[in-house]
């Protein structure tokens, strides 16, 4: 195996692992997370996200939220023209990107206003933060999230299909 093969493999390995990492975020929002709190009471619901929030912010959540984009354009890159492993490469890399700016567009904003809202405590208006977070509307944008960065999972697992059978 000549470098810049490995260099291939190695690449998409990377990017799968991150998309793969991401998808489960997404997905644990989607079946667990969001339902659980939807139980709960108006102060318990604002102070359990933004515990949830902030603790997410972390040394294991970053470098997989940005290296599933970083690492699946590099995995592109790397791949431009070889027509087998490409496509799959190249539609991880646009469904991830959906989810990138649907999180920056959507989920954040709503993250940081929700959080600025204060400490549970000292809300006097704890269902109106409630109702002005939209829940619905940050659960349906995860949703999104959750199926298309499972369906690049898909194709990056694919694309690794494809890139066995070339090298």
């Amino acid at each position: 195996m000549h470098a810049m093969e490995a260099l291939q493999g190695v690449s998409l390995v990377a990017a799968t692992l991150t998309m793969g990492l991401m998808a489960g975020v997404f997905g644990l929002y989607s079946h667990a997370i969001m339902p659980g709190l939807r139980r709960t009471d108006d102060r318990t619901f604002v102070g359990a996200f933004q515990a949830i929030d902030t603790a997410i912010i972390n040394v294991w959540f970053l470098p997989a939220f940005f290296g599933a984009l970083a690492l699946t354009a590099l995995a592109a890159a790397l791949h431009l023209g070889e027509g087998s492993v490409l496509p799959w490469v190249l539609a991880a890399f646009v469904l991830y990107l959906v989810s990138f700016v649907i999180t920056i567009r959507v989920n954040v904003p709503l993250n940081n206003a929700i959080k600025a809202a204060g400490k549970p405590d000292e809300i006097s208006d704890l269902a109106g933060v409630r109702r002005r977070f939209d829940e619905d509307r940050w659960s349906r944008m995860n949703l999104v999230r959750a199926i298309a960065t499972t369906v690049a999972l898909g194709c990056l697992a694919w694309a690794l299909v494809e890139y066995g059978r070339v090298v």
